[in-house]
């Protein structure tokens, strides 16, 4: 309540200074009960008035702290930024942008939207010291976001997510923000467009990594970007690389930050892929392929009798995995990397190739620090595969965050082997399930709004963790990532993993459940992994640990 009554008297912008006037109580609180939390991933918020909400002016303190930390750790530096088709994305980079200009830091804007693997490879090819991404990524249109990188094109680790929070707790939202009006940093030099040369640089890397030699290549495709930043770099590699039947679906094919024909814009959802399946039908098409708005993540779909199928995240990276190591060069020095959430399925598949696996926790930006650890040892060539079950893949080591234009190249062709050997991809899935076993994953989200729901998500937590701690031996292991222990049947160890609020639950009979905050929504989010010989006893396998979760949530 002494935030509210500043925000009313400094606001110069009409539209948040009407909505500040038009706020009940209940909206003051939510509004301004806290400021937006600043992480690994960066930050995502309501799009509104309040210091809890992303706006022209907790974006300017947001980039004010970022300033401060590069400022601190670099001579001469630059920040490469991007920004996708959501509601204030170019006003937002723009405010970002003259905010690094005023602070003596060169800023490099695209002139138009492109999507956040665009972002991490001119981070690179700028030689920038750090990047902003402005998205959301699949969230509902009402949200905006803005993601950090780092100088090697990966989201900022933990102790630089730290130390530019504490640089943005330090900035007053009106006082301490320094901005420079951003025709005036672009007359002055301050400000400048990264050159189309970066983006064909860009398309060149796509195009010239080891891409598997199948042909012919006369898939129909169709293409949803969902009204995102996908349709120009995604139709790009497919044209490039010789798909010339290629479908944008119509409605969504032009960036729109309203996103009218899906309120959700996530490839993950059947509903978001409703357009693209009716073209699918229409077109008599092969495969359907769908981007979220910022074009890292990649949803498949495809028709057997008439009827969609849709493959979950694990099943593309299962199949990737499969096609890959039947393609790709690999040896006993090449590196899978997964998430701890996504399937264990393909760490028999590494194995079995001779290849080594490493697990990560959840978010692609310690799959990314993976790549700068291989680098760093002089052999990013080990670099095989990443990806985590929400949809995100990577098999290059020039961008550093799930690239859903490679993804798309890459599934094209693997769908395309698939046509000219006569084989169903469900065919093959099912091969390589009994081969290595049956896995069935799902993935539940608890949503926690408001301030109330905040505290609630941290009592969820303290209680299983300590569920945990008191019933080890009715488990095969608990991982409490926050302390940074492994417990169970086969001894105690420290995992080999940065603490996070984490918890792994390991069953005897094979499965695993994971509880965890996300970083980017107001959301606790529970993942399941259940395993058996046959497929049979799957579905109530995956029932009872619902049911143990439904204990905790209905507490």
């Amino acid at each position: 309540m002494k935030d509210y009554p500043r925000w009313l008297r400094r606001v110069k912008d009409e539209t948040l200074h009407k909505e500040l006037l038009s706020m009940g109580e209940a909206e003051k609180g939510d509004a301004f009960y806290k400021d937006l939390e600043f992480g690994t991933g960066g930050l995502r918020g309501l799009l509104g008035a309040g210091s809890n909400r992303l706006n022209v002016y907790t974006v300017g303190r947001i980039s004010q702290g970022l300033a401060s930390y590069v400022n601190a750790h670099f001579k001469d530096p630059s920040i490469a930024i991007s920004y996708d088709s959501r509601i204030n994305s170019r006003l937002f980079a723009e405010t970002a942008a003259s905010v690094f200009a005023a602070n003596g830091i060169k800023a490099y804007l695209y002139d138009r939207l492109m999507p956040t693997p665009c972002l991490s490879y001119a981070v690179r090819y700028l030689r920038s010291a750090a990047g902003v991404m402005v998205t959301a990524s699949h969230n509902p249109k009402e949200y905006n976001g803005y993601k950090v990188y780092e100088g090697h094109g990966c989201q900022i680790t933990l102790e630089m997510a730290k130390e530019i929070g504490r640089a943005i707790e330090e900035t007053d939202v009106f006082d301490g923000v320094r901005s420079l009006p951003f025709p005036e940093g672009l007359e002055k030099g301050l400000i400048a467009y990264i050159p189309q040369g970066c983006y064909e640089s860009y398309m060149r890397y796509i195009m010239g990594k080891d891409i598997p030699e199948i042909q012919p290549r006369d898939l129909r495709i169709v293409y949803s970007p969902l009204n995102g930043t996908g349709r120009v770099p995604v139709l790009d590699a497919l044209r490039k690389a010789g798909f010339a039947n290629v479908f944008p679906v119509r409605e969504q094919a032009l960036p729109d930050g309203s996103f009218p024909t899906c309120p959700k814009p996530n490839p993950e959802l059947r509903e978001a892929l409703a357009l693209g399946i009716r073209d699918l039908r229409d077109k008599k098409g092969d495969l359907l392929l769908v981007t979220d708005p910022d074009c890292d993540r990649l949803g498949t779909a495809f028709l057997i009798d008439g009827e969609p199928c849709l493959l979950s995240g694990n099943e593309i990276g299962i199949l990737l995995c499969d096609f890959l190591l039947r393609h790709k060069r690999h040896d006993a020095e090449s590196v899978l990397v997964k998430t701890i959430v996504t399937t264990d399925m393909v760490i028999q598949m590494a194995e079995d190739n001779g290849m080594k696996v490493v697990e990560t926790l959840t978010g692609f930006k310690f799959i990314g620090e993976e790549i700068g650890r291989l680098e760093r040892e002089g052999h990013p060539e080990r670099f095989f595969m990443g990806f985590e079950e929400s949809y995100g893949y990577l098999t290059g080591t020039e961008v550093r965050d799930k690239d859903a234009v490679d993804a798309a190249l890459n599934v094209a062709l693997m769908f395309q082997s698939y046509r000219n050997g006569g084989k169903s991809p469900l065919a093959r899935l099912d091969e390589l399930y009994r081969k290595y076993g049956y896995y069935e994953n799902a993935l539940d989200s608890y949503e926690f709004e408001g301030e109330s729901g905040f505290g609630k998500m941290r009592g969820l937590m303290d209680r299983v963790r300590a569920y945990g701690e008191a019933h080890l031996g009715d488990f095969a292991f608990v991982d409490d990532c926050l302390a940074g222990t492994h417990k169970g049947t086969d001894g105690e160890r420290k995992l080999a993993l940065p603490s996070s609020d984490v918890m792994k639950f390991g069953f005897k009979d094979g499965a695993t459940v994971t509880i965890r905050p996300s970083g980017t929504e107001p959301k606790l989010k529970v993942y399941y992994s259940v395993r058996g010989s046959r497929k049979e006893g799957l579905e109530a396998s995956l029932r009872d640990k619902r049911s143990f979760v439904a204990s905790f949530m209905g507490s």
